[in-house]
């Protein structure tokens, strides 16, 4: 496939002009190589020059029967776009197909949050008897404190903890770094899981300053971060589809609701644009029904 002569490059694109992730990366060059298999199945080999709007409207169309869902579809959409980007800027292509081309209409779904009581909940389910106990409750309280992304949790080094300032270093997206507060508490169990096993362990060659380590010594997975957290939610009673980030929308939906400004969130969680915070923006339903049965004529007895 002609395509498939243009990924490296583009990897390498991503990578050193866009500063991407790793996890970013791979997304991209997933969409890619959607395209290619759709060009595959209808035998035809087609280089990035010979590709025209039509194509990629076929393309997307392909997408839809294969019922590829809406946001996944505006995302390869964004994928191909990006692509063609590269391709201009390299000259290989002297206009892209893509440009004209629109994704669909999304709704803005509202993220799944966790009530301070489902937090608690969650957290009493720890088993403190078992050596890994402790450093769960760090790493759940460091999660709902910060608003981290799971790939910011299990990079975060002890350097990177500045417990007199009360902040961490964090490294985000594009390699950005960004100050965000850490609370007492979690500071609290943070220090109680180095003192009682952190600094017992025996740990492996390069990740000597990593704060959160398998028994092995080893850097945690993203995937075992998703284990613990889902482990603990059937074992607390919680029924709610919960993973690591749903504690990064816990703790914007809280401060928000309670009153903290946007651009604050905005930077605490390392969004490029106010939009993407304003999701959180979202109210309490029986805040509302409360405000209408207070203040509405209709509604009062």
């Amino acid at each position: 496939m002609k395509l498939n002569n243009y990924k490296k490059g583009f990897e390498s694109f991503l990578k050193l002009e866009r500063s991407l992730s790793g996890n970013s990366i791979s997304a991209y060059i997933r969409d890619i190589e959607k395209l290619i298999q759709f060009l595959e199945i209808q035998s035809r080999d087609l280089s990035p020059k010979e590709l025209s709007h039509d194509d990629i409207v076929e393309f997307i169309n392909w997408l839809y029967e294969m019922g590829i869902s809406a946001r996944s579809q505006a995302r390869i959409i964004s994928g191909l776009k990006a692509f063609y980007k590269y391709l201009l800027l390299e000259d290989f292509v002297d206009s892209s197909p893509a440009d004209l081309i629109q994704g669909p209409k999304i709704g803005r779904k509202l993220p799944e949050f966790l009530s301070i009581k489902e937090i608690d909940e969650l957290i009493a389910a720890i088993d403190l008897s078992k050596p890994e106990g402790e450093r769960n409750r760090a790493i759940i309280e460091t999660m709902y404190s910060c608003g981290l992304r799971v790939s910011e949790l299990v990079n975060l080094q002890m350097s990177n903890l500045l417990e007199n300032e009360g902040f961490l270093v964090v490294t985000g997206k594009g390699n950005k770094e960004r100050l965000v507060p850490i609370g007492k508490t979690a500071l609290k169990y943070i220090s109680y899981y180095k003192e009682h096993y952190r600094n017992h362990m025996v740990v492996k060659k390069g990740s000597e300053d990593i704060l959160f380590l398998n028994r092995r010594g080893n850097k945690l997975t993203r995937v075992m971060i998703f284990t613990i957290i889902k482990n603990l939610a059937e074992k607390a009673g919680i029924t709610k589809n919960i993973s690591p980030h749903t504690f990064r929308h816990s703790f914007a939906t809280h401060l928000v609701d309670g009153g903290a400004d946007l651009r604050a969130v905005q930077e605490m969680l390392g969004h490029e644009s106010i939009t993407t915070t304003e999701i959180y923006t979202h109210l309490d339903r029986q805040y509302l029904k409360d405000a209408i049965i207070q203040f509405h004529p209709r509604a009062k007895k």
